[in-house]
Order: structure tokens, then sequence, then C-alpha cells
């Protein structure tokens, strides 16, 4: 599915995996973020995506007003959560709106899991 923006000179579609690639390819800058993670339904095991997935961790949501974003995470251990998460959030929200012109209601961060750098 894609997101339609008009315009006098015509449309742009826009597909939500491009929207969910510059999320998480803004999310995967930040300091204290080991990387995007998907989460098996069967099992509830965690996995950790590698860069070329990133969208998997990544939902959209489209509406009349806006997008709502969801970011599934794995943070670095040692790290203070809550600042790692309004970084996330500051980055991600910065990056769709310029790049895509579409405005941004919410960008949701999930800590699926802590892991300890190698």
């Amino acid at each position: 599915m894609s997101i339609k923006i008009e315009n006098d000179l015509g449309s742009i579609n826009i597909s939500k995996e491009v929207i969910a690639n510059i999320a998480g390819s803004s999310a995967i800058e930040c300091y204290g973020l080991v990387g995007m993670a998907t989460r098996s339904a069967s099992s509830g095991i965690v996995n950790l995506l590698k860069k070329e997935n990133l969208s998997r961790g990544v939902k959209i949501e489209a509406s009349d007003e806006g997008l709502n974003i969801d970011l599934y995470v794995i943070i670095q251990f040692g790290t203070k959560i809550s600042v790692v998460a309004e970084n996330i959030i500051e980055k991600v929200k910065y990056n769709v709106e310029n790049q895509t012109g579409l405005k941004v209601l919410k960008v949701n961060v999930n800590i699926e899991g802590v892991k300890v750098q190698d």
C-alpha cells in the first residue's frame, strides 16, 4: 500500500516500505541503539535484523492527519533508555517529515530487548 500526495502538477505515491526504510535508517544512526528487532508471533522470540531488513522492525499507519510510526528496537546495555528513545523519536520524525513532506503524528519506540555490545 502507498500514500498518495496530490498537488497542481500531479500526484506522488510513496510506498510504506520506503517510509519504513527512512525511519529504520534514521533510528539505527542513534547512539545506544544496537539494532532493529522483529518479534516472531508464534514463539515470542526477538530477532536482531540486519541493515538490509530494517523496514521489518517498523510499522507504518497512515491516516488523513498524518503518520503513526512504531519502531521495534534493541537497546545497548548501560544506556539510559529514556534518552535513547527521545533521540530516536526526534531523529525519525525529522527525517521522515523532511524527506517525504508528510506529517508525523507519533513515533512509538518499543524496546524489545537489551544487548551487551561485543
